[in-house]
């Protein structure tokens, strides 16, 4: 947050002194730890005030918020990726002001209020498990998670249709990442039977585009690499899909493993400018040295 105006004794709802400790829950801009979301509620209603509200938090609208809710996601997802359950307990708070802040934002111009929220994520995870909360109705608790993930699946194609989706690919979002939206179209398409079903012809198929991207090299064509190589990205999510891994989570994965032998070299070689003038085979060495290392270690 961008603003550091402090909360204010007596302009917040919080502002009352405690019946029973009476003390105050807003003193010198700090914040009394809360038991209710209507705290934050309130919190947001301040700094959105237009007369005593946050400059910064005044000025936002839902483009400006949006980048800053998929960082405070990532966020959640690297605490979590480093068994950070302090950082944790932290992000999710971010997260959490961010679906507060869209809602207040949502709240002023007519659309919805935050209850509305909260109703709606009622009502679709009840309505999507009808073994746990009506079990009268379809399966019993003791569904396994495979029947479970099919009555899923199902109840989301029902609540398309009830949309007036025209197709099966109409609400897979265009703000996702790439790479899993890839998985994301390619797991909608294989709903009706357009998809290999196997690892194995997914490898064929990177043969063969990796052919292609190889041609589109020797044009010189940035626009026919741009396109091959987005056909090679698609290929890989197919394959991470065809063998139950998550893309993104492998290539965090191969990004940890870069950053961790990257910076061994880094050590070894002691200084920048000593790293400047390192020849790429040196590097490779202490690169080979270094991934050996964290593997005897268990690092990697």
């Amino acid at each position: 947050m961008n603003c550091t105006q402090p909360l204010r004794v007596g302009q917040h709802p919080l502002a009352e002194p405690d019946k029973i400790t009476g003390q105050h829950p807003l003193r010198n801009g700090k914040i009394k730890k809360s038991t209710s979301i209507q705290d934050l509620l309130d919190i947001m209603d301040q700094l959105r005030d237009p007369e005593t509200g946050c400059p910064w938090d005044r000025e936002q609208d839902f483009s400006t918020i949006a980048p800053y809710t998929i960082e405070e996601a990532y966020e959640v997802a690297d605490a979590i990726q480093r068994g950070r359950m302090d950082e944790l307990k932290d992000e999710l708070g971010d997260l959490l002001f961010q679906v507060v802040f869209h809602s207040r934002m949502a709240s002023e111009m007519g659309a919805f209020e935050f209850g509305d929220v909260l109703d709606a994520v009622c009502d679709k995870m009840i309505r999507r498990h009808p073994h746990v909360f009506a079990p009268e109705e379809g399966a019993g608790p003791d569904i396994d998670a495979a029947a479970q993930t099919e009555a899923w699946e199902h109840a989301k194609a029902r609540e398309r249709e009830e949309k007036g989706a025209q197709s099966l690919l109409d609400d897979v979002p265009r703000g996702m990442a790439e790479l899993q939206r890839a998985v994301k179209l390619q797991k909608r398409a294989s709903h009706v039977g357009f998809d290999w079903g196997s690892p194995g012809p997914v490898m064929e198929k990177f043969a063969e585009e990796s052919l292609e991207m190889l041609e589109a090299m020797q044009t010189g064509s940035h626009e026919e690499m741009e396109d091959e190589l987005g056909d090679l990205l698609f290929v890989i999510a197919n394959l991470a899909r065809q063998l139950k891994i998550d893309p993104a989570k492998a290539l965090r994965r191969a990004n940890a493993k870069f950053e961790l032998r990257f910076r061994a070299i880094e050590r070894a070689a002691g200084s920048r400018e000593a790293l400047d003038e390192m020849e790429l085979d040196e590097m490779e060495a202490l690169w080979q040295q270094a991934k050996l290392h964290h593997r005897r270690e268990g690092l990697e």
